[in-house]
């Protein structure tokens, strides 16, 4: 790992796997996300891995002068934000960038979530980029790239691949990462 991020995930022990695709533009689905020290390194990774990239972040987040600190980390305030879809604000963003990456996380939250957010699908679909699905993995120490998902014309089929790249990931509290039934 040649930069500083990829020096401090080194010697905390994390490995990257996985080589990230020649892709320009996508939906990076990150999970599990089941504590807050997995934002930090989630940034680490990516900046690792040396793509142009966006967070998506709640906009409680982006109270002074934390909004700064969320602002220099990549993130961008969604879900409430007044007079703003996220699914329109991130394919807009998407389809007004030479090469950009936008990173979520489903789930939504840091406790055990049933049912993730389908924003993640329909912003891929509206903005006609593939989904990548990286991982954070406690169990082994490992974060990386699963797979890509190109073909994202219907949601179910979408989530049991998702389920099944994610299947034997482990959060930070592996007890509250669920997987999204595709129903």
């Amino acid at each position: 790992m040649e930069t500083i991020a990829g020096k401090v995930l080194d010697r905390l022990g994390w490995k990257i796997t996985g080589d990230f695709p020649d892709i320009k533009k996508s939906i990076i689905v990150f999970a599990p996300h089941t504590a807050h020290i997995d934002a930090f390194y989630g940034k680490l990774g990516i900046t690792e891995l040396g793509i142009n990239y966006k967070f998506l972040s709640k906009k409680e987040l982006f109270f002074f002068p934390m909004n700064l600190v969320m602002k220099k980390f990549g993130s961008i305030a969604v879900r409430g934000v007044k007079n703003q879809n996220a699914i329109y604000q991130v394919a807009e963003l998407l389809n007004n960038s030479d090469e950009l990456h936008i990173v979520i996380s489903p789930e939504g939250w840091i406790k055990k979530v049933s049912d993730w957010n389908k924003g993640f699908y329909y912003m891929a679909l509206k903005a006609n980029v593939p989904i990548i699905v990286a991982s954070l993995d406690y169990k082994v120490k490992e974060m990386g790239i699963k797979g890509v998902i190109y073909e994202i014309g219907d949601y179910y089929s979408v989530i049991n691949q998702i389920n099944s790249l994610y299947n034997g990931v482990s959060g930070k509290r592996p007890d509250q990462f669920v997987l999204q039934t595709a129903e």
